[in-house]
């Protein structure tokens, strides 16, 4: 099968599929799915407020979409970005609450860093138990995702929680740490662009993180032995490849990119470290992965698609007679036709392509 049908057509397909389904199910409750989809783009893309919503949560999921691919290009399935991304919130807020800057955007340079490293070193454990003692990376992740919650609850609640606060969240971080978001950036007298909307700077981070990504996999040494090992690790050993140093290496750079979410969700939305900042979006950076196949131009597309689904949902569940149980499954429908279904697409198409070739022969 050509790239080109590999990278468009096989994910447009079960996009539509996905849709197909939705619709269905949105028929069988009385509603009217032309109605509802309407709803959605008119509340995720017609507005700016709802366009800055939509930027929000992809921007959550670019960075988390991108750890995931990284880990891919290694042949490692990172599911601990939810972890990551709430231990690189722990550094930001530590950042924010207890250095003094003069201004945002010399914070944004610490919190960044204090980010990228509180994320990868979350995910060192796991890259050393599978690259010394083969931990399996899938369930080392998995069980560091529920330990990070638990550390973050107990700094929370004993450690970062103002005197006489019920609530296990940090103080507000000072106004000078604050993100612009886009509001403060495009809005103007008669013209209030993206009034009320979390959409901040972090935004153009991530789409800077891309374009670093794409440079560090296809155009640098590192890169090239971070896909040679994932294709073939034996192959990759014979020609002088640590395993373990990939191994490690790759997932460092995995939990700094989850880590790098907290950017968005603590200081640009919050402002303050919160219990659950990590809004569920380690798990979507994995669908937003697969159906980018690991390509930072397809996560920056799928993220997009994946944030007006989120921002769209909401708008469904608000004004239309919709539950919002029925907005989940639409979302899980997409992740399902997009990621554990991709072979049901991709099959067919396969024996396709080779039948029309050997037709043209």
């Amino acid at each position: 099968m050509p790239a080109w049908a590999d990278a468009v057509l096989v994910p447009l397909i079960s996009i539509l599929l996905a849709a197909l389904i939705s619709a269905g199910v949105i028929l069988a409750i009385g509603e009217n799915p032309i109605t509802a989809f309407m709803a959605m783009v008119d509340g995720a893309l017609m507005k700016s407020t709802g366009w800055g919503y939509t930027l929000y949560y992809a921007t959550n999921f670019i960075f988390t979409g991108l750890a995931v691919a990284v880990a891919f290009h290694a042949r490692l399935f990172n599911i601990g970005g939810e972890g990551q991304a709430m231990v690189g919130g722990l550094g930001v807020a530590l950042v924010c609450l207890y250095i003094p800057f003069p201004h945002w955007s010399l914070s944004l340079i610490f919190t960044i860093a204090a980010a990228g490293l509180f994320g990868a070193a979350w995910a060192l454990i796991p890259a050393y138990l599978q690259a010394k003692r083969g931990s399996h990376i899938v369930i080392t992740t998995i069980m560091f995702n529920f330990i990070a919650a638990a550390l973050l609850n107990y700094v929370l609640v004993n450690m970062l929680k103002p005197a006489g606060a019920m609530e296990p969240a940090t103080a507000a971080f000072p106004a000078t740490t604050h993100l612009p978001t886009f509001f403060d950036m495009f809005a103007s007298d008669g013209n209030p662009l993206f009034r009320g909307s979390p959409a901040n700077v972090s935004f153009f981070i991530a789409v800077a993180a891309c374009v670093l990504v794409w440079l560090l996999i296809w155009r640098t040494k590192l890169g090239y032995e971070i896909r040679a090992f994932g294709q073939s690790e034996t192959a990759a050993e014979y020609a002088g490849i640590s395993p373990v140093k990939i191994t490690v290496v790759a997932m460092l750079i995995s939990g700094a990119l989850a880590g790098l979410m907290a950017l968005n969700t603590t200081q640009g939305e919050a402002e303050r470290l919160v219990l659950n900042a990590s809004e569920g979006a380690g798990f979507i950076g994995i669908a937003v992965a697969l159906m980018g196949r690991s390509h930072p131009v397809g996560v920056f597309l799928a993220a997009l698609l994946f944030g007006f689904l989120y921002q769209g949902g909401a708008e469904l569940a608000f004004w239309a007679n919709i539950p919002r149980e029925l907005v989940d499954v639409i979302q899980a429908l997409v992740i399902l036709f997009t990621g554990a279904l991709d072979n049901m697409v991709r099959m067919p198409l396969e024996k396709a392509f080779l039948y029309f070739r050997k037709e043209a022969r």
